[in-house]
């Protein structure tokens, strides 16, 4: 039941009516009779100040970010966790007071979604598909569990680059970044695939890999959710025998460290689950 004390969280973007994150934060809630309601808002990028300023008079716990707010956010902050300061895009804000606080937990969703699905990441060779924002903080999680190499290919070789120097100094040692035309290299011998990419998000789109690659023992996660199918990645490295990480499960994974941040409790992940499966 929404009541007068019932604290509000949301979801921001452009647009915002296919998001999974209203049920799923709303199921938990609801599951532990927690008194938190959360709305997806639709807000066009010339109303994201004026909008970031309303959710902080009208005392909104906190919110989340999607595209394409993810990196403007980042100048309208007190302060970001490392994560967000080196990908450069926000995922999550926490409201206290008249601060807001920027964190990223795209990569600690991937992480925690690779280890659900029984992908081990400690001293393996992982190919990196994209290097924006959720690419970067991926990157980050994975050198942090361990990944033993990361092989960044972007479809423009200069953000690669950028992001491999960015990577090198917050201390992973082994990156290297490589122009699309030198994807056969940098895919030799990479036990995971990380599709970090917008390929997947719409009907028609081509797979962000060759299909061979997806044979064999390796892993692929995909960083892209589709409500209600999966993403041709997805099903065709089912098809050929792949271990998978779907990208509904990194969203669950975000969104269980997002809540934690706001609740300062564990949330209830079962609810969560359930709500998007």
């Amino acid at each position: 039941m929404i009541s007068g004390k019932t604290r509000l969280l949301a979801l921001i973007g452009h647009p915002v009516e296919h998001s999974l994150s209203p049920a799923m934060h709303n199921a938990a809630f609801a599951a532990d009779g927690l008194d938190y309601a959360y709305v997806a808002l639709d807000v066009r990028p010339e109303n994201l100040p004026a909008a970031v300023t309303g959710l902080k008079v009208l005392d909104f716990r906190g919110f989340n970010v999607t595209m394409p707010h993810k990196r403007a956010m980042l100048s309208l902050l007190d302060d970001v966790d490392e994560g967000a300061r080196i990908s450069g895009a926000v995922n999550t804000v926490v409201i206290e007071g008249s601060s807001l606080h920027g964190y990223n937990t795209d990569g600690g969703g991937m992480v925690m979604a690779c280890r659900e699905g029984g992908i081990e990441l400690s001293g393996r060779r992982v190919l990196l598909l994209g290097a924006g924002g959720a690419a970067a903080a991926i990157a980050l999680s994975l050198g942090a569990e361990g990944a033993g190499e990361l092989r960044v290919v972007n479809r423009s070789a200069e953000p690669a680059r950028e992001l491999a120097h960015k990577l090198r100094g917050a201390g992973l040692e082994k990156v290297e970044a490589y122009p699309l035309g030198a994807l056969d290299e940098a895919a030799r011998g990479a036990e995971v695939i990380v599709n970090a990419t917008s390929l997947g998000m719409k009907d028609g789109d081509p797979l962000p890999v060759p299909a061979e690659y997806l044979e064999g023992k390796r892993a692929v996660c995909d960083a892209v959710y589709r409500p209600g199918t999966q993403t041709a990645l997805i099903r065709e490295s089912r098809r050929r025998g792949a271990g998978v990480v779907a990208g509904e499960r990194m969203l669950l994974y975000q969104g269980v460290l997002a809540q934690r941040l706001w609740i300062g409790r564990e949330p209830n992940v079962k609810a969560m689950d359930g709500a998007i499966s």
